[in-house]
């Protein structure tokens, strides 16, 4: 019998809420996805209230013999106050919402929230591919590029929990933005998979989608082996300064794209050994992530755990 304690870990996206059982192990169990209604004719808490009673309901449990709630959700995450700052990425009517308060009053425990890059850092460095390591950066390549970055053992978080935000760091200087928050140079738009779509397009190619480049790549074709290569060296480019500010032993790469080890991940290594001093290159590893869909719900929990430790 499993008496290990017991979380609801909740991952906010810009399709789906994932709920999901996290024990203090790290180990997630009665998983169930909600689909987020994109029309607008209910709100995203709304679809995380009905999912999660839908959820306790269809597994016979009750919230108050849980010891909490961790919430990893995409864009800026105030962590103190438990809500969405004013850019909630791609999640629609997600900016400004009230999240952990909310949560804390319907179900009758505590429930913390962290941006979703940070919880799949802390996923990972827990159950995953950075397992007992204590310097990581966490790179998650999707529409948009999120990551989190652990330092001596302690995720980074910033005055507010804004921290780790690496898809909004500038690494394109010289194209000068036009005004305050123009995206142009930020790390993300040049290493997204939507930058390799239209890295693709740019070049006349017929694919509409990454999965269509990499399809071709496997099988040989020149133009798609020479946009990926591009876009993996924009990649590389972005993760090499990070590597020389924070100097990791491991940099962990999550997304879809994170299967991809041959056509991705094996040459992304090489070319982030080849572009660091050499001294930052010894002893540093470049793997993907290993814990998928359930990274950003065992990370939340971490998380609250974690916020929990430091409250004792």
């Amino acid at each position: 019998m499993n008496t290990a304690r017991k979380y609801l870990g909740i991952d906010v996206g810009g399709t789906f809420i994932k709920l999901g059982v996290v024990d203090e192990n790290g180990t997630v169990s009665l998983r169930r996805e909600v689909p987020i209604d994109r029309s607008g004719s209910e709100t995203v808490m709304e679809t995380i209230t009905r999912g999660v009673d839908a959820f306790l309901l269809e597994h016979g449990l009750d919230a108050l013999d849980l010891e909490g709630i961790g919430v990893s959700a995409a864009g800026c995450i105030d962590t103190a106050k438990g809500c969405v700052a004013e850019n909630g990425g791609n999640v629609p009517g997600w900016s400004r919402t009230e999240v952990t308060g909310p949560l804390s009053e319907r179900y009758g425990i505590d429930a913390t929230m962290a941006n979703d890059g940070n919880c799949v850092a802390l996923a990972e460095a827990w159950t995953g591919a950075a397992k007992g390591l204590r310097d990581v950066i966490c790179v998650v390549l999707g529409t948009g590029v999120g990551g989190g970055i652990i330092s001596g053992g302690r995720l980074i978080e910033g005055a507010r929990g804004f921290g780790g935000e690496i898809g909004h760091f500038p690494t394109h200087a010289e194209k000068r933005p036009a005004f305050r928050g123009d995206l142009s140079s930020d790390y993300e738009k040049h290493a997204a998979t939507s930058a390799l779509v239209g890295l693709a397009a740019a070049d006349g190619c017929p694919w509409n989608n990454g999965r269509e480049i990499f399809t071709a790549a496997a099988e040989g074709d020149s133009r798609a082996l020479g946009v990926l290569d591009e876009w993996i060296y924009e990649i590389a480019a972005g993760i090499t300064g990070l590597v020389h500010v924070f100097d990791p032993e491991a940099v962990i790469i999550g997304g879809g794209v994170s299967a991809q080890e041959e056509l991705l991940i094996e040459p992304l290594r090489k070319k982030i050994l080849e572009m660091v001093q050499p001294d930052f290159a010894e002893g540093l590893e470049i793997k993907a992530a290993a814990l998928g869909n359930d990274a950003g719900m065992a990370g939340a929990v971490k998380y609250f755990m974690d916020s929990r430790s430091k409250e004792a």
